[in-house]
């Protein structure tokens, strides 16, 4: 029974440590014919929220990047050009962690602000996730389209949470969701 229990849970911790791989792989395929779009997770930011004097325009006052974070943002954009069809587009965040991933990353980026965390009010929160799914069903590049966001943003959109710099590739899905074709776990 023990040695049964023993190669259970071996077997159980390998599909567990394959999977990231496997997916990994399966995102990177997709990638390299282009016409694709990512959520990417900004990359490592140390702590949980932003100051209560948080102001959008003054990166002091907000979470950012740690060292960790801007070599991880840096090794991102080089795997995207070494393994991926050309990024076309690069949308982000207006937060200064977004827009420092994107920038280490990919260079070029525009502001797009309904990638910031989702709105507190119902209405307001529903249209911004709204011009989102808009933005990715129109998308019709031949490159790859990136929107540098926050996890509460890629929740909200496929129900899915994404680790710190974890890119996450999707379709339009039903109404206003987005449906999870594939992940890219960076380390």
């Amino acid at each position: 029974m023990r040695l049964w229990i023993a190669l259970w849970t071996a077997t159980a911790a390998l599909l567990m440590t394959a999977l990231p791989a496997g997916t990994t792989e399966a995102g990177w395929a997709l990638l390299r014919d282009g016409e694709h779009v990512v959520l990417l997770r900004h990359a490592i930011a140390p702590g949980a929220a932003d100051p209560a004097n948080f102001d959008v325009a003054q990166c002091s006052t907000q979470r950012n990047l740690s060292d960790r974070g801007r070599q991880q943002a840096r090794k991102l954009g080089a795997l995207f050009a070494a393994r991926a069809a050309p990024t076309e587009l690069v949308l982000s965040s207006r937060y200064c962690r977004a827009h420092d991933t994107a920038r280490l990353a990919f260079g070029a980026f525009e502001d797009f602000a309904p990638l910031d965390p989702p709105a507190a009010g119902e209405a307001e929160r529903k249209e911004q996730l709204a011009a989102i799914v808009r933005r990715v069903r129109d998308y019709t590049g031949s490159g790859n389209m990136v929107m540098v966001t926050h996890l509460e943003t890629i929740q909200a959109l496929t129900g899915a949470g994404a680790r710190e710099g974890e890119a996450v590739i999707v379709s339009a899905g039903e109404e206003d969701s987005l449906r999870v074709l594939a992940r890219i776990v960076f380390n």
